[in-house]
């Protein structure tokens, strides 16, 4: 009988080894996934690991990686915001209204894109005020509040265009292109932007009591509710940090085109919910990082990228693409539920 007393924790530590590897192996799914398609477009392609193509494939991935860390503390905390595309074409018109207004009234063309790139921001964490303040509030479930705002917003921007585009006036398109344009030590602005959103995001997110009170709230929110957690503040302030993040990247984004249309931002939030998703963080909520979630962007990117670069199937059939990666990794999810 001895000998079988000690073989138990043995096999319990094998076991508890083994699941610890496989725990590793999981969470790099991601990187060994992006890894792999890297390596298939090389292959497809020669001019994929092009540093023009590696560079541009990244500085497109900001535009949503930028959301996506928004979207994922939402996600997180077990919300969804449907509305993060409509709402950066919303802001998108406003602001470029509000720089041509401003333009003559200051006489300073870079005072008048400073203050339009604060505006971004503002009206980004407005809205994320109104959504949070309609879910803890209101009572009303996040799927109906960001779905009906989604509509308001789109709409809106439409009435301001009347139907066609918003442009930026040349002056001012002059001094903001290098917003979007110029670069730090080679590498493009909205890149670095981009890495430090992420960076301020991983840190709040598993550094910070808040971080912290966003999982608990995902993982259980009654349990967080009598462990004295203010659980309506916590969800507000998620709203309001993605709307922030919305803000940041359309900031970037109008010096690309210089104008706003009822197309702009058009499946934004499908690409800013796949790309937390494909990271890994659970569609339930309570658990997810941050890093999957840049990874995750920088995944999508490719996939379209490569999708551009080769003739497998349609560039048209792109959001295709991505809907079915949502579905099959939520499959995973539950499967591994």
């Amino acid at each position: 009988m001895q000998p079988e007393r000690t073989m138990e924790p043995t096999k319990t530590a094998t076991t508890g080894a083994a699941s610890h590897w496989l725990g590793k192996l999981h969470g790099m799914g991601p990187v060994i996934g992006l890894v792999l398609l890297c390596i298939a477009g090389t292959l497809l392609n020669g001019n994929f690991a092009t540093l023009d193509n590696i560079t541009n494939v990244l500085t497109r991935t900001a535009f949503i990686g930028i959301i996506a860390v928004g979207m994922c503390f939402v996600i997180v905390s077990g919300g969804i915001d449907l509305s993060v595309g409509s709402m950066a074409a919303l802001i998108a018109g406003a602001v470029i209204l509000a720089m041509n207004w401003l333009s003559p009234l200051l006489g300073s063309l870079v005072g008048t894109v400073a203050l339009g790139m604060l505006l971004a921001i503002v009206l980004g964490a407005v809205f994320g005020l109104v959504h949070g303040l309609l879910i803890t509030k209101g009572r009303i479930e996040p799927f109906i509040v960001t779905l009906g705002t989604l509509g308001i917003f789109r709409a809106y921007l439409t009435y301001f265009s009347n139907g066609g585009a918003i442009t930026l006036d040349n002056d001012l398109t002059d001094v903001y292109s290098p917003v979007y344009y110029g670069s730090l030590l080679g590498i493009p602005i909205p890149v670095w932007v981009f890495l430090a959103v992420a960076l301020v995001g991983s840190l709040v997110l598993n550094r910070t009591t808040y971080g912290r009170y966003v999982q608990a709230i995902g993982s259980n929110e009654q349990v967080a509710r009598y462990a004295a957690v203010d659980v309506d503040r916590v969800k507000l302030l998620t709203y309001v940090l993605l709307g922030v993040c919305v803000g940041i990247a359309t900031l970037l984004y109008v010096p690309r085109l210089g104008s706003a249309s009822p197309t702009t931002g058009l499946l934004w939030e499908l690409e800013a919910i796949a790309a937390v998703i494909v990271g890994g963080t659970a569609l339930k909520g309570g658990a997810g990082t941050i890093t999957g979630t840049v990874v995750g962007a920088v995944l999508l990117s490719v996939i379209s990228n490569i999708l551009n670069l080769t003739s497998i199937i349609s560039v048209y059939l792109n959001a295709a693409v991505q809907g079915f990666v949502i579905i099959a990794v939520a499959f995973l999810q539950r499967s591994k539920r």
